[in-house]
């Protein structure tokens, strides 16, 4: 059976909008959800509680007040990877998983870049975060497959449209040294050499392509899809979406070694909350 990915970006939900994001995460037929933009807010830890409690593995770092970050939830048996405990400044942002699999263990790290805005403040902070992720991955580096997927904030060269001049240097170097720096290939790129395709929008003419997954060798040989989830934006009849951001599935021609015995987190977290029985 292939291993699949998804990652989305979840928007710190309020508790509303997350019992409507579970049911839809419940019922993606992805093995490995990685939810970026995460918060220590009621919304993001109901989604938390509503997978522990359905038997997934989730991995939800410690998030500071006010502070954004990753959850990584599996249907796969995992153990941590060394990246989060190597990455010393706003920690939040990355979290990694290693699944056992029938070619070896495959590393699954998932990140949320800082965002900025035009004030030196922001910018550094960005670029401080780059540069630490980069010298964690670079500590952490092993003969081991390897997937790093989330909301890296950056677009690639090239970028349709351009955007010019919303990006720095140090952005699109941040991109191009996933590649150059860490033999990490760009999978929807890979893939797809010349589609458009945006996974955030302020307008539909005004796209971004913010949403990424990056492989290892191994793991670019075993690609078989890579792909956006444009329904995460759509609107529904109330004029609500789930998210302002589409997410991204990626497939490999990967079996796992252990797969969880797991339950339906939409049903699961109602019988977590449920005062206990009774006896008489």
């Amino acid at each position: 059976m292939p291993l699949s990915l998804l990652t989305v970006n979840v928007g710190a939900p309020s508790i509303d909008r997350a019992r409507r994001q579970l049911h839809w995460l419940a019922a993606r037929p992805e093995d490995v959800l990685v939810l970026t933009e995460t918060k220590a807010t009621a919304g993001s830890v109901f989604l938390a509680e509503a997978f522990t409690a359905a038997g997934y593995s989730v991995t939800f770092p410690e998030h500071a007040h006010g502070e954004l970050g990753v959850m990584i939830v599996s249907k796969l048996a995992t153990t941590l990877d060394p990246l989060g405990a190597a990455l010393d400044y706003l920690p939040a942002r990355a979290a990694g998983v290693i699944v056992d699999t029938d070619e070896g263990p495959l590393r699954v790290v998932g990140v949320y870049v800082p965002s900025r805005d035009a004030t030196l403040e922001k910018t550094d902070r960005k670029k401080t975060w780059l540069v630490r992720f980069g010298e964690a991955l670079k500590r952490t580096a092993s003969d081991e497959s390897l997937v790093v997927l989330g909301d890296l904030n950056v677009l690639e060269p090239g970028h349709q449209p351009a955007h010019r001049g919303q990006f720095a240097q140090f952005e699109y170097d941040f991109y191009t040294g996933l590649t150059k720096l860490h033999d990490l290939a760009d999978l929807f790129r890979h893939l797809h050499p010349e589609l458009v395709e945006h996974s955030w929008a302020r307008r539909p003419e005004l796209g971004y392509r913010y949403d990424h997954a990056h492989g290892s060798p191994a793991v670019v040989q075993r690609l078989m899809a890579c792909d956006y989830v444009h329904e995460t934006r759509e609107l529904s009849p109330d004029g609500t979406r789930l998210t302002d951001h589409s997410g991204l599935a990626v497939r490999l021609s990967l079996t796992a070694n252990r797969t969880l015995l797991t339950s339906d987190p939409t049903t699961a977290v109602d019988a977590h909350n449920e005062p206990e029985p009774t006896l008489f």
